[in-house]
């Protein structure tokens, strides 16, 4: 099996979420796929199958499966594109648990076309409100993920949580947001998920399924930039059209090689 690591949202290699892809000739049972998650020891490791005009796409973890993961699926494409599976003008099609997800070539950037995961306002628990200590302007869940408006891009960067209180939390991860100082950004944001092994995750595309809305929303736009402010960081577009997001971001391949299983 091939397998590749690649540095998504990011500009340069060494910035934003590092993924692993690994393109599959077979079917392979997913206590192994499960196996090489850990091994790769990244946030998340994609598995590509063939399946039709598009690949069937897995997310995993190094402890469990996901339902949707932004930017393995963005590291996927460009691997897709850059090692010739599919042409540079063809459009990459992804079936997952998340339903069929598509990424497409716009100048330098992948475009990740994504369904909209809006946040509905509720009560935190408060071991949520004990885990981040600091003062709520907003509070909502989806199906995945908490999402948290904190006062200030400054609030947002200096928030250091309590992990293990977050691990109880019944989420896949919490998000935390702000207003941008920078003009070049309309918002900042955090990504805590150690309920599935991971701390912080350096740039959550998926989460800005949720993040895309609650801003357009909130500052009355449909195109948005966005800046995850992980020790990495990483920078995403965002374009709202109906009940989709359009995530773009760059990637870098940083390996290539082969698994021996």
């Amino acid at each position: 099996m091939k397998i590749y690591q690649v540095d998504a949202f990011a500009q340069n290699l060494f910035e934003g979420n590092p993924a692993g892809v690994c393109i599959l000739d077979d079917p392979i049972p997913e206590e192994i796929m499960q196996k090489i998650a850990m091994e790769m020891n990244l946030s998340e490791t994609a598995f590509l199958l063939k399946r039709g005009s598009g690949y069937s796409l897995r997310w995993f973890t190094p402890e469990t499966e996901v339902d949707l993961c932004g930017h393995a699926t963005l590291a996927s494409a460009h691997v897709l594109w850059e090692e010739g599976y599919i042409k540079q003008d063809e459009e990459a099609v992804f079936y997952t648990k998340s339903g069929v997800l598509k990424a497409y070539k716009q100048g330098e950037y992948i475009n990740l076309d994504f369904p909209l995961e809006v946040a509905e306002p509720v009560d935190p628990p408060e071991s949520l409100i004990k885990a981040l200590g600091v003062p709520f302007l907003f509070a909502g869940k989806n199906r995945m993920d908490y999402l948290i408006e904190v006062e200030s891009e400054r609030v947002v960067r200096e928030l250091e949580p309590d992990f293990e209180l977050l691990k109880q939390i019944q989420a896949r991860g919490i998000i935390v947001t702000g207003a941008s100082n920078n003009p070049e950004y309309d918002f900042v944001s955090r990504f805590f998920a150690p309920a599935i092994g991971i701390n912080e995750d350096p740039v959550t595309g998926s989460a800005h399924c949720c993040l895309g809305p609650y801003w357009s929303c909130k500052l009355k736009k449909n195109r948005l930039k966005a800046y995850q402010a992980s020790k990495r960081g990483g920078i995403l577009k965002l374009q709202i059209e109906g009940d989709r997001v359009h995530i773009g971001g760059k990637a870098v391949t940083f390996f290539k090689g082969e698994v021996s299983i």
